[in-house]
């Protein structure tokens, strides 16, 4: 998306005109002005492509593919070079693409995007099929993560860490973590079970998150076993 077909001299307008021209169709006819508004274009709709950000020549390439009212929509890292406002509203128009019966496929390497917007997914290795099926598999309980626990307490939290099944406290040498956090690495079951203890001990669970996003995580283990075994 990020390096659509366009004409620099040519308003986003004009480009889609002539995209439509090229199919037999007048702007009107063929919703220029409606697809320039689904992906938030319409306020330079009659400035050149040459001045457009990166972020909105993605959006001027979606609305180019939205002319031909697709019933598969193949694309190709549609987050990149989009501002949040961007990202949000272009993830609003695939999600609403898709409701409507539009089989969207992402290619991508951001698992925000896949979070956001998916529901399989199909990873590749050196060339080869590692997983394919919904996300809810990929991410399985089972895998280890790293976590980060801030809590009232944080030696206490330190203690019952050590002393839970299946739970690793984290040696964070060399990283900058602040003395009131703790990083341990469990699988879902037990970071629940140190949750239920942490609360009977009455200390209080401030914040917990992932450092790596499930799906990344699941990504990088399947990546790298196929590299291991080659």
């Amino acid at each position: 998306m990020d390096g659509p077909g366009l004409y620099p001299s040519l308003t986003a307008r004009q480009n889609l005109a002539a995209l439509a021209a090229l199919r037999g169709h007048d702007a009107r006819t063929a919703g220029v002005d409606d697809v320039l508004e689904q992906v938030g274009l319409t306020d330079v709709a009659d400035d050149q492509a040459r001045g457009f950000s990166l972020g909105m020549r993605q959006r001027l390439g979606l609305a180019a593919a939205l002319l031909t009212k697709p019933r598969v929509l193949v694309l190709d890292e549609p987050s990149n070079g989009l501002d949040p406002a961007g990202k949000k509203h272009v993830h609003g128009v695939l999600t609403r693409l898709a409701a409507d019966g539009t089989s969207v496929v992402l290619s991508s390497h951001r698992m925000d995007d896949l979070q956001a917007l998916c529901s399989e997914a199909t990873i590749l290795a050196a060339g080869r099929v590692v997983f394919s099926g919904p996300l809810s598999k990929l991410a399985a309980e089972s895998r280890e993560l790293d976590y980060r626990l801030l809590t009232s307490d944080p030696q206490a939290a330190r203690l019952l860490a050590l002393d839970a099944a299946a739970i690793r406290v984290v040696d964070d040498t060399g990283t900058r973590h602040d003395a009131d956090v703790l990083v341990v690495r469990a699988p879902v079951p037990a970071l629940d079970e140190l949750v239920v203890r942490l609360v009977q001990a009455g200390i209080a669970l401030r914040e917990l998150a992932p450092l790596v996003s499930p799906l990344e995580a699941a990504f990088l283990a399947l990546t790298e076993q196929k590299e291991t075994g080659r």
